[in-house]
């Protein structure tokens, strides 16, 4: 073999390898990028796919939980919901046998058409009566929620204790029903 002929050989080995890595990167790996987003974008929608079914099963459930949710709004007009809410604290006030020391509602506006009542209450009693109380109004079909809580000694034994909570009831101004399709 001559070295022209090998020459030409290794002239023609490296215009292969340099053909092959121009595939490569530009035929190749763009190929393989594709293909791996196709999957995982497939494997997305069969997940959404998998919820939107779980959803439609439980379809009749939701509907039902919303509607008790809706039916236990605090009403929009504010004299009314202020007397629904207190109301709602004497009566577990009254049945976990705490002391309501005070209670403070104050209107706060949130986004959208939201508003909601919220209510400083503080209490006093044993341990299992703020217990009792806490219980009662988490049982309560009422909109409201706990945002805050505290809780200290009214005595060096911890007998007595004073109870501080933050409630916050859904006012039904601007909800909306679900409606069938």
């Amino acid at each position: 073999m001559t070295f022209n002929q090998r020459q030409k050989i290794l002239a023609m080995v490296a215009a292969a390898v340099l053909g092959l890595l121009l595939v490569d990167q530009w035929v190749l790996t763009p190929l393989v990028r594709t293909w791996k987003a196709r999957s995982e974008r497939i494997n997305q929608l069969r997940t959404r796919v998998t919820e939107g079914r779980l959803l439609l099963d439980r379809e009749t459930t939701l509907r039902s939980r919303w509607q008790g949710m809706l039916t236990n709004l605090l009403p929009a007009e504010p004299s009314r919901a202020e007397a629904q809410l207190l109301t709602a604290v004497e009566r577990w006030a009254a049945a976990s046998q705490v002391t309501i020391t005070s209670v403070r509602p104050q209107w706060r506006p949130q986004e959208g058409n939201l508003v909601t009542l919220e209510c400083r209450v503080d209490a006093a009693g044993s341990l299992p009566a703020l217990v009792r109380l806490l219980y009662e109004l988490e049982r309560d079909p009422m909109a409201v929620k706990v945002d805050a809580l505290e809780l200290t000694a009214r005595d060096d034994t911890g007998s007595q204790l004073a109870l501080g909570l933050q409630v916050s009831g859904l006012v039904s101004n601007g909800v909306a029903t679900l409606s069938r399709r």
